[in-house]
């Protein structure tokens, strides 16, 4: 080999048709093999839990007299949650923040949620699924009339029960969403 300049020309070569090699296997396996992923797949953990909160369109619950304030007129949106070993917990969280995308409220969709100082402090699944959730009301913002606390307690209900594991739902302190 000829040593031109302190370099090697036979090592430039022989680098040259390895990174040729590489290029052409690689060009191969992608050709042959047309689903393989060029980047990892996201862990199914990482991509999140696709989770419903439960809102109201009064639209869906007329009835004569108005809207009936019952579960007809409860909607289900869909949002994602990273995976937790509370996830009943996150959701209900989330329910509160009330955050209705505008392509929902052109829907219909509302809530009162957020209600100022309202928030869940606990929640206890016992084995035979009976789910019970303290919450903090200091400014009383659960109460009201009958239809607006109906529709309250009714979108946290059908938001927790949508986990298979809950059968019932009970609030504490019993104040809560009182006439």
């Amino acid at each position: 080999m000829e040593n031109k300049g302190g370099v090697w020309v036979g090592v430039k070569i022989a680098g040259f048709f390895t990174l040729l090699a590489v290029l052409v296997a690689l060009g191969f396996y992608f050709f042959i093999n047309p689903q393989a992923p060029l980047s990892p797949e996201p862990n199914p953990e990482e991509r999140g839990v696709a989770v419903k909160l439960y809102y109201y369109n009064p639209a869906l619950d007329q009835g004569s007299g108005g809207a009936q304030c019952s579960r007809q007129g409860l909607v289900a949106v869909e949002r994602t949650l990273p995976a937790s070993d509370v996830l009943i917990t996150d959701t209900i969280d989330l329910l509160l923040k009330g955050e209705i995308k505008s392509e929902e409220r052109a829907e219909g969709v509302e809530s009162e949620y957020p209600l100022s100082g309202f928030f869940l402090v606990s929640s206890n699944l016992d084995r035979e699924g009976n789910l019970t959730l303290t919450f903090s009301d200091p400014e009383n913002k659960t109460g009201g009339g009958s239809c607006r606390v109906g529709i309250l307690w009714l979108q946290i209900e059908a938001t927790a029960k949508q986990f298979p594991e809950v059968k019932s739902v009970r609030f504490e302190p019993e104040e809560l969403f009182q006439p």
